[in-house]
């Protein structure tokens, strides 16, 4: 007995073929086609003409895009000062004077306050008009707009 094939119990199988697939042609080559050379080195050559252009267009890029940026952090920071700005305006409205990062506001006495017995070579009656209340000031106020004369004296209730 001779040696038998593996696929020997497949020989026995019909095989039916499927109208839907086709055998494609063979592919015929062109008879001017060119082989590649041994070497392809030869075909890779850097036209170095091209470098001048390159890099000057490569350096005015660079430069637009800096003014470009420059230009955008300089709108960016004037938009983030105005909205500073109109936040402190709004909190001056409320609070003159007042500064969000600065110290804190100090009390200063518009007139200086004189205690005690007079100063020597002060009149008297200008020290008295000084220390008049408020209602007298008011009351003064009141007379100019009306025109009348206001007296000049302490007012009965002080």
């Amino acid at each position: 007995m001779g040696e038998q094939s593996p696929y020997l119990p497949a020989a026995q199988i019909p095989l039916i073929k499927s109208p839907s697939l086709r055998v494609p042609q063979p592919v015929e080559l062109p008879p001017d086609i060119h082989p590649l050379p041994d070497s392809v080195n030869p075909y890779f050559v850097y036209p170095f003409t091209l470098e001048p252009h390159i890099v000057t267009l490569e350096s005015s890029r660079r430069t637009t895009l800096a003014a470009h940026t420059a230009r955008r952090e300089a709108y960016l920071r004037s938009r983030d000062e105005e909205k500073e700005r109109r936040k402190r305006d709004a909190l001056r409205r409320i609070a003159p004077g007042f500064e969000p990062h600065g110290s804190l506001l100090q009390p200063t006495k518009s007139a200086p306050s004189h205690t005690g017995s007079h100063p020597e070579g002060a009149d008297p009656n200008r020290i008295h008009q000084r220390s008049r209340s408020v209602m007298d000031d008011l009351v003064d106020q009141l007379a100019a707009l009306e025109g009348t004369p206001a007296k000049s004296g302490p007012s009965p209730l002080s």
